[in-house]
């Protein structure tokens, strides 16, 4: 496929043609390949091509540096003699360079490390004798990464009350090539700032070659501020250049700036330890704090409002005021005020609050730690408090809650009602605080008894002989003594899990004698007494079952002997049947 333009090169061509023809002594014109643009990073080699197209016996290839007076002193040569033959090369004038000018044997200027100086326009010029002479230029650009960026903030303090633009910071940006571009940025976002003077903002930048031939930039930042800026990030970066179109950026580190500007807002509150309410506990160390959004800090002047009277508890610039085991007697109005003289009129500088003790005294009973009542009667127990705010009161008995209030009412009571009530006083807006006292009722009254029945063998019935234990157990107050009417009673013990009960055990063998009169069990206190007859029923002799055993065994035995009998005869005969011969001499 032919390019665009084919027509018109076919012309050329066709034309060319005919002029040779018409002309056989002439020579083609010598012409060069030449890259116009040649880009390289400080430090590398670089190679500048200059080729003569065609073929041409005999040529000289000149190198020439453009100098920026407009002289163009000659660097290197070089010389072909005849078509193939090497060209002779020679290096005329390294104007100082180190290291200096080289000719490769293609006639290349070769440059081993390149430098800022060297970015310059260089000739490339070729004598054809009757081809005539070409020349072509090619310009080499060197590029140089800058140093890390560094940015200078100003450490003063800076006014919001200012209505002028104030500077900030500088940044530099160092040895590089070509002069890089600052930009400033704010929380992340480049700042659009002019370059003229101006009151919102601008900036200024000053660019300086080193003795290297570097250029360092200097980039100055000038806004007005305003109060938002108190936490704004600022920061700045520098944007170079590579080749081929590359691009590079160094960012500065983020620095804040320090900011006056007077208070519009405060303030004042209980901190730590408070509840949601706003109580605080007797005793504890409270503390109240007050902050203004003035900066510098200003000066807090803390009190405290007595019949309107202002009684000045502390001054101090972080504006906090701490009560150590604060009491119920510290409650009242306290307040904060913050001395900015900077602050607008219609600020208000102070603040007030109201300091709430929460307490709660110890709990009174209107009986003792002890109570001691009858079975079946009945009492009513009162108990007591002083807090503020006002407490709630709660009975419960092992840890089950009975009823609400100070009052505890007791009816019909018995032996299950012995126990420990505890009163509870508790603070609703103030989780944390609460009080208990107990006491521990008492049931007096005759002893209750309780036993354990010991049912027979598998048969239903006992047997003389047989082993059995008989447990008692009882409860009363005082607590009761419990006997047995036949010695070997283990001695009482509390039941476990069972309050107030008290447990006994005998163990012995059945005999007819129990039979007829049976195992008592009495459960006795000052209060009355108790008694349980343990029953066995018909016992069965234990010689009639031994008489069967023997009568059982004698029995099996002739059986035994019969079979083996039988057994015998059928062995001596030989027959089916046994029959007894009498043999001579027989006795």
């Amino acid at each position: 496929m032919e390019p665009p333009d084919a027509p018109a090169w076919a012309c050329g061509a066709l034309l060319l043609a005919v002029l040779l023809a018409a002309h056989p002594d002439a020579q083609a014109e010598v012409h060069l390949s030449v890259p116009p643009l040649v880009e390289v990073m400080r430090g590398e080699p670089v190679t500048l091509d200059c080729t003569p197209t065609g073929t041409h016996d005999h040529y000289v290839l000149e190198w020439f540096l453009t100098d920026r007076s407009g002289a163009r002193p000659r660097l290197a040569s070089a010389e072909m003699q005849g078509q193939g033959s090497e060209l002779q090369v020679t290096v005329h004038d390294s104007r100082g360079r180190s290291p200096p000018y080289q000719l490769d044997p293609w006639g290349r200027l070769v440059l081993a490390e390149a430098q800022v100086s060297d970015e310059r326009d260089y000739m490339c010029v070729v004598r054809a004798g009757a081809a005539g002479t070409a020349e072509a230029t090619a310009r080499l650009s060197v590029f140089a990464k800058p140093e890390a960026t560094e940015v200078s903030p100003n450490r003063g303090t800076l006014s919001v009350m200012e209505d002028s633009a104030q500077e900030i910071a500088t940044c530099h940006s160092r040895n590089g090539n070509p002069a890089p571009k600052i930009t400033w940025y704010r929380n992340g976002q480049p700042l659009a700032v002019p370059v003229e003077m101006n009151p919102e903002g601008y900036m200024t930048s000053r660019t300086v070659r080193e003795a290297s031939g570097l250029l360092s930039l200097m980039s100055t930042l000038y806004l007005r501020l305003r109060k938002a800026d108190r936490d704004a990030s600022f920061h700045c970066a520098a944007h170079y250049s590579l080749p081929e179109g590359r691009h590079g950026r160094l960012d500065s580190r983020t620095f804040q700036l320090t900011l006056h500007y007077p208070t519009e807002h405060v303030q004042f509150w209980v901190g730590s330890p408070s509840t949601p309410a706003g109580w605080v506990r007797e005793g504890d160390t409270v503390q109240l704090l007050c902050r203004g959004d003035g900066s510098p800090s200003p000066e807090y002047t803390l009190f405290r409002l007595q019949d309107k009277q202002e009684e000045v508890l502390n001054v101090n610039l972080e504006g906090n005021l701490t009560l150590e085991g604060v009491t119920r007697g510290q409650s009242g109005t306290y307040g904060c005020r913050v001395e900015d003289y900077d602050a607008a009129e219609d600020v208000q500088l102070s603040k007030t609050l109201e300091l709430r003790v929460a307490y709660l005294d110890p709990l009174e009973l209107s009986e003792g730690k002890e109570l001691s009542l009858p079975l079946n009667s009945s009492a009513t127990v009162n108990c007591s408090v002083q807090g503020l705010p006002t407490p709630a009161l709660r009975w419960t008995k092992d840890s089950v809650p009975l009823s609400d209030g100070p009052m505890l009412s007791l009816s019909s009571i018995t032996f299950d009602s012995n126990g420990t009530y505890v009163c509870e006083a508790s603070l609703p807006t103030v989780p944390v605080l609460s009080r208990t006292r107990n006491f521990t009722l008492l049931v007096q009254g005759s002893p209750e008894l309780k036993a354990l029945d010991t049912e027979p063998t598998a048969d239903g019935s006992w047997r003389e002989g047989d082993e059995v234990t008989l447990i008692c157990s009882a409860r009363g107050h005082p607590e009761p003594k419990l006997t047995w009417s036949q010695l070997g009673g283990s001695p009482a013990e509390r039941v476990p899990g069972r309050q107030g009960w008290v447990s006994s055990s005998l163990t012995l063998k059945v005999t007819s004698a129990l039979s007829r009169d049976g195992i008592s069990c009495e459960a006795s206190n000052p209060h009355g007494n108790a008694r349980h007859v343990f029953h066995f029923g018909t016992v069965s002799p234990q010689t009639s079952q031994a008489g069967v055993a023997v009568m059982a065994v004698a029995v099996s035995v002739g059986l035994l002997l019969l079979v083996v009998a039988v057994f015998y005869c059928m062995r001596r005969k030989g027959g089916p049947g046994c029959r007894c011969r009498r043999e001579k001499g027989a006795p």
